[in-house]
């Protein structure tokens, strides 16, 4: 009988790995590094893949992925998010057809600002208040493979965030062969996409690559006025050293987004049939925008230090400038706007007269503008051939400036720049300040240590992983405005009114504080700090050939966000844990790859935004526990290399433990009933398929993804119903064109054109808002490679 140790094997595994260029796709060069040998000594032989949408996975998590083999039938410029939909876990709802005007993300039952999104290993989310924006992701024709860890990070992840898992993606490496690619596409909603890139093969005395890559894109949306206006520029240079797999690389990567908003629709809407009339909310001069400028440049490093030590080095930089616009209608004499002046208003149109009939509307954007710098290194030991030690440190400091200075609106009801009067005209005050929305900034800093150890035992049949990290979060948080809760600030330099027996103070009426009884917050500067220890555990019994099994156990941990932070008194609620244990099974042969785990999640410290008794406000604060369980899987057949089906199911129970505090009746608490009710945003049954057949010079791809009913409000008294929507490619390669790796795509999303609520905005009693599913769509590309 062959060893798994022998030669044969060993080779197989080795060559199915560098065939990805990068496979283990992980958090980090350090996690890479580690999972890439874990491949070449467990490794099983058959494919690594099937079509790409169902990978042989090897470590003792749940983990799911795609690689660029699927990515590119997903149509051009689709968003990465989108395209791990049909992963078991995973719920994403796309706000287009074509992935530039953003989406949401779920993973087994939890929100995007409670998942981990990185790319090369360096985080993506918002360093504020954990957000994702799927919008603003790489190019897909750049992307190796993206991966989902289900309910669990890697020992080094750079997140104080992720309770209910990651998601990382991977950049290709540059190809050693001088090649160009040409690439525009064409569609429905008045679509055109430009991609380009040239890859400039090996030069200079020491064979270094390197790749340049822009794209275009500009389309309509499907429903109301406004649409998208998207460019991105990326880069990468890579530099082999040594022919033991040590590297030095630099990638560079600008996103440019100038999109409006889609108008949110009812569930009364959606059920009376209106939804989709061609009527938008949103105003026809577009000022209900949602610029981006985003960039970041990554390094990332492998050395050997000695035969059995390896030091990775992964530093990073990102820069973000965002926001989502609106308006505000303001009479020239608001009290706002005089502040502690003597003066009688603000000229706010011009006409050289202030008069307080005059109402003017101002554009009134929300602006966030963040510089990151971070850094991931590891250190690892392989001991001997079965047993390895590695040890890591992690560094996040991020700047987080949140303003809102307000601009003026051009003549043809446009704003006179898109980010207001931040890069614009302000609207100065006779006070000596300007007009401003909020006035907040923030440092978020991370320190991370971990250790993790791995061996292979009883001739690499039994494997044992055992990690620990630990995370040192400091926020560090200035306000210098007035609060009157988590959203809403007015910033003046009016003198308020004391509220007695309370630090908090009142103002006259405004345009931006609607009442004379809001009560606000002081002007403050405080900071937070938050720690944890994390342990996690796996072990894999490869029992059978082809067969194995594996359990993990991992705890999380999600520090406040900053929006959590920000309230009209000092709020203190403690970060949200979570511990989670996977029971699974995998068959990896020839033609058949699958996998099915059972799961369970206890998640406490639930932040919730809740009414207060003691206080008479609604505050942020720990609301108590969740459990969620279930089970998913995935299934991937290929029986002749020209057909293949891959599919997923995933089933999800979650319950909500307690109750939400509302107040006091007659010295009596009251409380929200939300015990025993399921998670909202959360189905209980999703299913995927896809069908891939190949026939001559065409490939041929079809593919669905079911969503049971998913609630919108806490009490569960409004459901979304379910939907099943389906998706066509077809590839005619132009195998004479080019290098042979040519090729005309036509793409239909939403075959079927169903109507199905997509993204959710949720409520705690009341009516949620929703974005719509897109209709069906088609768009054309034709790719040249030379």
């Amino acid at each position: 009988m062959t060893t798994r140790k022998s030669l044969i094997w060993a080779t197989t595994a080795l060559v199915g790995s560098l065939a990805f260029a990068s496979a283990a796709a992980a958090q980090s060069t350090g996690t890479e590094a580690t999972e890439l040998k874990e491949v070449v000594v467990t490794g099983a032989r058959g494919p690594r893949s099937i079509n790409g949408a169902v990978v042989a996975e090897t470590v003792s998590k749940s983990r799911a992925s795609v690689t660029d083999q699927y990515l590119s039938t997903q149509g051009a410029g689709q968003s990465v998010l989108n395209s791990i939909n049909l992963l078991p876990g995973v719920n994403f709802t796309n706000n287009d057809a074509y992935g530039s005007s953003g989406g949401d993300i779920t993973i087994r039952g939890f929100d995007s600002a409670r998942i981990s999104l990185t790319q090369d290993g360096i985080p993506l989310n918002d360093t504020g208040n954990y957000a994702i924006y799927s919008n603003q992701q790489l190019d897909p024709e750049l992307i190796n493979r993206a991966t989902v860890n289900l309910g669990t990070t890697d020992v080094d992840s750079p997140t104080a965030s992720a309770t209910g898992g990651t998601v990382n993606y991977t950049t290709r490496r540059p190809s050693d062969h001088f090649g160009v690619m040409l690439q525009p596409s064409i569609g429905q909603s008045n679509y055109r996409r430009f991609f380009g890139m040239v890859d400039t093969g090996e030069f200079g005395p020491w064979g270094t690559t390197a790749w340049f890559a822009a794209s275009k894109t500009m389309y309509d949306h499907f429903i109301g006025a406004g649409g998208v206006d998207k460019t991105q520029y990326n880069a990468r240079i890579y530099q082999r050293l040594g022919d033991n797999g040590d590297f030095l690389s630099l990638t560079a990567h600008y996103n440019e987004n100038r999109n409006s908003f889609i108008a949110r629709k009812t569930l009364a809407q959606f059920n009376a049939g209106t939804a989709y009339d061609s009527g938008n909310s949103l105003p026809a001069t577009l000022t209900g925008i949602n610029p981006s400028n985003t960039g970041n440049i990554r390094g990332s490093s492998r050395f050997t230090l000695r035969d059995n030590l390896i030091l990775t080095v992964d530093p990073s930089f990102q820069y973000t400038l965002a926001h989502g616009g609106g308006t505000q209608t303001m009479s020239e004499t608001d009290p706002q706007l005089r502040g502690n002046s003597t003066a009688a208003g603000v000229d706010l149109n011009g006409d050289g007269v202030i008069n307080g009939n005059t109402n003017v509307t101002l554009f009134r954007p929300n602006i966030t503008n963040t510089h990151r710098y971070a850094l991931t290194s590891s250190l690892i030991w392989n001991i001997n051939p079965d047993n390895r030690l590695r040890v890591a440190y992690t560094y996040d400091n991020g700047r987080h400036r949140q303003t809102g200075q307000f601009g003026y609106i051009d003549a043809n009801g446009r704003p006179e720049d898109p980010f207001a009067g931040r890069n614009g005209t302000p609207v100065n005050l006779p006070d000596g300040t300007i007009l401003r929305r909020r006035d907040r900034l923030s440092y978020a800093k991370l320190n991370q240590i971990a250790a993790e150890y791995r061996g292979n035992f009883f001739n690499d049949a039994f494997s044992l992983d055992l990690g620990v990290r630990a995370p040192y979060f400091d926020r560090e948080l200035n306000n210098y405005c007035y609060q009157r809760d988590t959203f809403n600030a007015y910033c003046t330099t009016q003198v308020g009114t004391p509220v007695a027996g309370t630090d908090l103070v009142t103002f006259p009426r405004s345009s931006m504080n609607g009442s004379a009884t809001n009560q606000y917050g002081k002007p403050r500067s405080f900071s937070k700090k938050y720690d944890a220890v994390l342990p996690n555990a796996g072990a894999t019994w490869r029992f059978a050939e082809n067969n194995s099994v594996y359990a993990s156990y991992a705890e999380g941990f999600s520090a406040p966000r900053t929006d959590d932070l920000y309230d009209v008194v000092d709020v203190n609620p403690e970060p949200e844990r979570t511990k989670s244990y996977d029971l699974g099974y995998r068959y990896q042969a020839s033609s058949l790859l699958a996998s099915f785990a059972l799961w369970k999640t206890d998640y406490s410290n639930r932040i919730v935004r809740t009414f207060d008794e003691a206080a008479g406000l609604f505050l942020t604060r720990n609301v108590g526990d969740v459990t969620l369980q279930g089970f998913d899987g995935q299934v991937g057949w290929s029986p002749t290399e020209k057909f293949n089906i891959t599919g997923s199911v995933t089933y999800t129970d979650s319950e909500v433990k307690n109750d939400l505090p509302n107040g006091v009746s007659n010295g009596v608490p009251v409380f929200i009933p939300t015990a025993g009710n399921r998670l909202v945003e959360t189905p209980e049954w999703q299913y995927g398929l896809r069908i891939a057949y190949s026939v001559g010079p065409f490939d041929f791809g079809l593919q669905g993804k079911h969503v049971g009913d998913r609630f919108s409000n806490d009490i569960n008294t409004e459901v979304a119903p379910s939907y099943t929507t389906a998706d066509l490619d077809v590839r005619y390669n132009l195998a004479n064109l080019g290098n042979g790796s040519s090729y005309l795509q036509l793409n239909v999303i939403n075959l079927f054109d169903k109507q199905y609520l997509g993204d959710i905005s949720t409520s705690t009693t009341g009516a949620a808002s929703y974005q719509l599913g897109a209709p069906r769509t088609a768009m054309l590309t034709l790719r040249a490679s030379f």
